[in-house]
C-alpha cells in the first residue's frame, strides 16, 4: 500500500496542538467554505491521493505516454474516487475512475483504456472541444493540479482530496466526444498498445463487455459511454484492427496481474469495507484478499484485526513500505500516534522518495505534543513539501505545527501556500500580506511571501502597502 488512502471519517477526533490554534483554525475555517468531507460530498466524486496506487498507474501509462509524444513526467495520472465507470484525458492529465479500476478484468483492459484516453490526448480532442470552451472547463483543467483540498478530519497522503468545485468531474463526464473523435482514439490506442509491445485485445474487449450499452438511451448508460458514444461498428472495426496486429497474443506477465489484483483489493477494502469481508473470505489465503481484510477491517472500527493482519503480511513481505504505512495509518487514526511513529518511520526507509509518507510521519510527530518531535516533523513536512508543491495537507500541517511552537509569521505564510496550492489567490494573497508583516525583512520566507502577493492578484491597496513597507525587485 502506499500513501494514506481513506474516505473521511466522519465523527472521529485527530490529536490536535494543545498550546496554538489560531492560524491552523484560521485555515481550516476557510478551507471548509471551500469543500467538505468526502462523505458530504454531493456529487460523490473526489481526487484520492494514493502512492502505490498511482505509481501502477502512473507506471502502465508511463509507455504509451512516451509513444504518443508525451514526456510522462509532464502528464499527470489521477485517480477519481467514483463508482462511476469513467475516465477522461485533459491537457496534461489523464483521469481514472475507481468504478474502472474495479470492473476491469485484466491489466491489459485497463491499460487498453489508458492507451484510448491518451490517444485523446495526443489527438487534442479534449483542447479542442468545443463542449469545454462553452464550459468554461479549459482554465479550470489546466490549474486543476492547484484545485483540490485534503479532506479535513485529519488526513494526510492517501485521503481523499475533493475539489473546490465539486461539480468538476461530473461536468467532464458530461462532455461528449464526437463519434469521429472516438474512432481515432480507438485507432491511436491500438497503435500505441502495439508500439509498446502490448496487445490491444483488452481494450477490444472491455468495449465488446458493453456492447449492449448501444441500445441504451442516454440516461441509462455509464458515464463513459454518455461521453464516449459506442457502437457496434467500431467495435467490430476496433477488434479487426487489433487481431491483426503482430502482438495481440501478448499476455499480462506475472507482476502485472499482481499489481492489478493488490490495486482492485485495496481499492475494495477501502470503498466497499463490509463487501470486501464477504468477497475475500477468510479462507483465501491470497496476498490481494489478505490486504483486503485488514483494510476492511480498518475501515469497519476493527483495528486490532486490522492490526493482525497487517502484521502477519509484514512477516511474509518486510521491505514492503505500504504495510508499515497501512499499520502506521490505523494505529494514528485510532489515537495511537506514538505507536504509529516506528511503523511510518520504516514506511519512509524504504519509500524515501514518497512525499504522501513523509506527510504521513510529520503528522504523527506534530500530533504528540512534544517539542522536538515537533520541530523533526517540520523539517520531514517541508522535505515532502519541497518535493511536492501542490501537497495542501503538507502545507496544512505544517501551518499547524508552526502555530503550535509560536512561529506566527511561519504560519502564515505556510497557510498562504496551501490557499496558492489550492488556486485560491485571494485567500493565498491575504495570508501572505500577513506573513510578509510577521518574518524578518529580506528573509527567504518574506521574499516567499512577497512573490505569493504579487503572483496572486493583489489589489491597488496591496501594491500601496507592500511599497510602504518596502518590496525588494529580485
Amino acid at each position: 500500500m502506499t500513501a494514506r488512502f481513506q474516505t473521511s471519517a466522519p465523527g472521529r477526533t485527530v490529536p490536535r496542538s494543545r498550546r496554538r490554534a489560531g492560524v491552523a483554525l484560521a485555515a481550516l475555517a476557510l478551507a471548509c467554505g471551500l469543500a467538505a468531507p468526502v462523505a458530504h460530498a454531493q456529487d460523490g466524486m473526489s481526487l484520492i491521493r494514493d502512492t502505490e496506487i498511482e505509481e501502477i498507474l502512473s507506471k502502465d501509462a508511463a509507455p504509451l505516454m512516451k509513444a504518443a509524444g508525451f514526456d510522462p513526467q509532464n502528464v499527470r495520472v489521477m485517480l477519481i474516487g467514483s463508482k462511476d465507470l469513467n475516465a477522461f484525458a485533459a491537457p496534461g492529465q489523464v483521469g481514472v475512475f475507481t468504478g474502472l479500476i474495479l470492473e476491469s478484468k485484466t491489466p491489459n483492459e485497463l491499460k487498453g483504456v489508458l492507451a484510448h484516453e491518451v490517444g485523446h490526448l495526443a489527438g487534442g480532442h479534449s483542447f479542442r472541444s468545443g463542449d469545454m470552451q462553452r464550459a468554461g472547463l479549459v482554465p479550470m483543467i489546466l490549474t486543476m493540479g492547484l484545485g483540490a483540498l485534503a479532506a479535513m478530519a485529519g488526513s494526510t497522503d492517501g485521503a481523499a482530496v475533493l475539489l473546490g468545485n465539486a461539480g468538476f468531474f461530473g461536468t467532464l463526464g458530461a462532455l461528449g466526444y464526437s463519434r469521429e473523435q472516438e474512432s481515432r482514439a480507438d485507432q491511436a490506442g491500438a497503435t500505441l498498445l502495439e508500439a509498446t509491445g502490448q496487445s490491444g485485445k483488452g481494450l477490444a474487449d472491455f468495449f465488446d463487455n458493453f456492447r449492449y450499452q448501444e441500445v441504451f438511451d442516454q440516461s441509462r448508460r455509464f458515464s463513459y459511454f454518455r461521453s464516449h458514444p459506442l457502437s457496434s461498428d467500431r467495435i467490430d472495426r476496433l477488434r479487426s484492427r487489433v487481431e491483426a496486429l503482430p502482438h495481440y497474443s501478448a499476455v499480462d506477465t506475472p507482476d502485472e496481474l499482481a499489481e492489478h489484483a493488490i490495486m482492485k483489493a485495496k481499492l475494495d477494502g477501502f470503498i466497499n469495507p463490509g463487501q470486501s469481508l464477504i468477497k475475500y473470505k477468510e479462507t483465501d489465503t491470497s496476498f490481494p484478499a489478505r490486504y483486503a481484510r485488514a483494510i476492511a477491517y480498518y475501515q469497519t472500527k476493527e483495528p486490532d484485526r486490522a492490526i493482525k493482519l497487517t502484521d502477519a503480511l509484514i512477516a511474509d513481505q518486510p521491505n514492503n513500505p505500504y504495510l508499515y504505512e497501512l499499520k502506521g495509518q490505523i494505529l494514528f487514526e485510532f489515537n495511537r500516534a506514538k505507536e504509529a511513529e516506528p511503523a511510518q518511520r520504516r514506511s519512509v526507509e524504504l519509500k524515501p522518495d514518497a512525499p504522501l509518507l513523509r506527510v504521513n510521519l510529520g503528522q504523527t510527530l506534530i500530533n504528540q505534543g512534544d517539542k522536538a518531535k515537533t520541530l523533526e516533523g517540520i523539517d520531514i513536512l517541508k522535505q515532502a513539501v519541497v518535493k511536492d508543491t501542490d501537497n495542501v495537507d503538507g502545507w496544512r500541517l505544517l501551518a499547524q505545527a508552526y502555530d503550535s511552537l509560536g512561529m506566527d509569521g511561519d504560519a502564515r505564510l505556510a497557510t498562504a501556500e496551501q490557499y496558492f496550492a489550492l488556486g485560491a489567490k485571494r485567500e493565498a494573497r491575504t495570508f501572505a500580506m500577513r506573513a510578509r508583516e510577521m518574518l524578518a525583512k529580506d528573509s527567504p520566507g518574506w521574499r516567499r511571501a512577497t512573490d505569493i502577493v504579487l503572483v496572486s492578484q493583489p489589489t491597488d491597496q496591496d501594491l500601496r502597502d507592500m511599497a510602504r513597507r518596502g518590496v525588494t525587485g529580485d
